[in-house]
Formats: structure tokens, sequence, C-alpha cells
């Protein structure tokens, strides 16, 4: 029988990195005309290669989309180096490769971010795969990440981790259950109309309560 997956999210969920991506997009449309303010935390969670339309509109992706996103590589690749993981993201994976399952990081970051986090988390010894935006042509909350991310683990149930509404969404539509975590600014109302099952302030939490989630049955 084959090990439990635990899919977890990145950004947001075990490297507290939104307000750094906020930053750096808020400066990459700054830069190319646009300034939106407020709205721009509200669709951190969403793959870049959605989030320009969403937040701008079609026609702002069609003659700028590629331009405001390699600026806000750039800009974040400044921020980066100011990134910590929340209290207890090592001690989550921990948990979880002892309970037997198989760890796999769905991210829709670039390969060198995702590189870092590995190596900020010190969780090379414990993942088992990962993904990167490279891996598919749409991001969240379209299901291809999650998909591929239970794929390159050799597939079977799945739980995911994830702390945005964008990552319940993908989920959903890949027909795997979602514990969702406080830490990426949205409320646990939004996060459950959006697809959540149990809801936690912290990954602290969620350590402590590990028993209370599907994460325990599967």
């Amino acid at each position: 029988m084959a090990k439990p997956i635990a899919v977890l999210d990145v950004d947001g969920t075990l490297v507290d990195t939104n307000y750094h991506h906020a930053i750096a997009w808020f400066r990459a449309f700054r830069e190319h005309g646009l300034t939106l303010p407020w709205r721009v935390h509200r669709h951190i969670g969403m793959g870049g290669d959605q989030l320009v339309a969403a937040l701008a509109g079609q026609r702002v992706e069609d003659r700028q989309g590629d331009s405001i996103r390699a600026a806000e590589t750039a800009l974040y690749a400044d921020l980066i180096g100011e990134v910590q993981p929340f209290a207890d993201a090592r001690r989550l994976l921990e948990l979880l490769d002892e309970r037997g399952h198989r760890l796999v990081l769905a991210s829709s970051g670039k390969s060198d971010e995702v590189d870092h986090y590995l190596d900020l988390l010190e969780a090379r010894d414990l993942v088992e795969a990962w993904t990167t935006a490279a891996d598919v042509e749409r991001t969240k909350p379209a299901p291809d990440l999650v998909v591929t991310a239970v794929d390159k683990v050799g597939g079977g149930e799945a739980v995911m981790v994830g702390d945005s509404t964008f990552d319940c969404q993908a989920a959903g539509r890949a027909g795997v259950p979602t514990v969702a975590v406080l830490t990426g600014g949205f409320s646990e109302q939004e996060l459950r109309q959006a697809g959540a099952g149990p809801v936690f302030e912290s990954l602290t939490e969620l350590c402590e309560r590990l028993d209370e989630t599907p994460l325990a049955s599967v």
C-alpha cells in the first residue's frame, strides 16, 4: 500500500514571503505606470501567470505581462534574503515524515527561489520532490501544480497544506482536501469558502493538533 502524500504549499505556508511578494508586485506594476494598492495583497498566492490579468486586466497582460513578471522577479530577488521560515515549519515536515507521509512541495515559485527555500528549511532530507512554475502551464488556482506534485511522488491519496484561497481552490479542483493556516493573511471564513477543511492559526497549532486533521487519517 502506497504511503499517503502531504502536498505542502511553500510561500506563505512554510516560509513568510507574502508581504515581500506584495511589495515586489506593487513596485513592478508601478514601474509600468500602474498603481495598485491593497488589491495586490489580495492576490498573493495566485500564480504570476494569472496575477497580472486578474489585477490589471487582459489588455495589460497582453501588452506588458511578461515585462511586469520579469520586474517582479528581479525586485523579489532583492528581498528574498529577508525571508524566514515560519515557526515550526521544519517540525511539521519532521512530524509528517515520522508518520510515513511522502512529502512534496507544490510551489509556483522560480526554481532558484524554491532551491533557496529548501536550504532555508533544511528540507532536502525530508522532501521527496517539489514543483516550480516551470512544471506547469497554469499555476494556482488552476489544479495543475497540485496534480503535478502528486504525480511526482507516484500518485495516491493526498492532503494539501496551504495558506491562500488559491491553494484551496487548486486542491479542490484536483480532488485533494486542504488543511489551511492563517499565515497568508486570508481569513478563516475566506479559506473555508474556498474549500478548506480544518483551519489553524499557525503551523505550531497545526503540529499540536495534527491528529484532528485529514493528515492523520490518510
